[in-house]
């Protein structure tokens, strides 16, 4: 049994394999999976776990270069877009269109659902590398 990171064996597995560049989305209940990509579903009802939740557990766990969210996120939900630039304070963040996002997700390696029931509550999670992590 581990003793302290991501549980989830599904989502410990994609972090692990993820090389530079590599995407995740971290979803919200409504945004379409291509038929092709992972799906790891953790939405238990409405709400449950939160988009917040979610994003702090894998952002714990990974290294991130870069953050893309749907431009329309500013202005349809302002706590969530908070959120974003608050918890990614230094990270690149990008926005494009809502349609471009879902165009994107298409070539991650898996999208992560949670229980969020709010207005483009979703980002792309880009990997970078640790190169600090070497210990010598």
């Amino acid at each position: 049994m581990k003793k302290h990171g991501i549980l989830n064996s599904h989502i410990s597995h994609i972090l692990a394999d993820l090389g530079h560049t590599d995407t995740i989305v971290i979803a919200d209940v409504g945004l379409p999976i291509p038929e092709h990509i992972l799906k790891i579903d953790l939405a238990l009802s409405f709400g449950k776990p939160s988009f917040e939740e979610v994003v702090k557990i894998v952002a714990d766990d990974m290294v991130i270069e870069k953050v893309i969210v749907a431009e329309q996120l500013a202005l349809e939900n302002k706590t969530t877009s908070h959120f974003i630039n608050t918890h990614f304070n230094g990270i690149e963040i990008i926005e494009v269109s809502h349609d471009q996002l879902k165009q994107l997700s298409h070539h991650a390696k898996a999208v992560i659902r949670t229980g969020e029931a709010k207005p483009y509550a979703n980002c792309i999670l880009q990997a970078g590398v640790n190169f600090g992590a070497t210990g010598g």
